[in-house]
């Protein structure tokens, strides 16, 4: 199975501190282990599935898709505007 990360997800991954850097390796292993652990998404983002994950008393969403053969992670935020983020982002990669 192919894992790809999009521009966002990698974006917020290196600006993070080393210990939070592990900690959301150990959660994309969750996801590669079980794909289906994520909550799947209706409406205009359906097709997503979002895995939610504590770090020091703070909640952030990850963002993930399945296709053919690989697990794409879009996006990884706290859930404060995760969902318009990552509509805004989908829809400028569209063009």
């Amino acid at each position: 199975m192919g894992v790809l990360f999009k521009p966002p997800f990698k974006k917020f991954v290196k600006k993070q501190s080393r210990p939070f850097q592990l900690a959301i390796e150990d959660e994309v292993e969750n996801i590669l282990n079980d794909p289906d652990i994520g909550e799947v998404k209706k409406g205009d983002l359906s097709g997503f599935k979002v895995y939610k994950f504590s770090f020091k008393g703070q909640q952030f969403l990850i963002a993930y898709t399945l296709q053919q053969n690989n697990i794409i992670f879009y996006m990884i935020e706290t859930h404060e505007n995760f969902y318009l983020r990552l509509k805004r982002y989908l829809k400028e990669t569209e063009k």
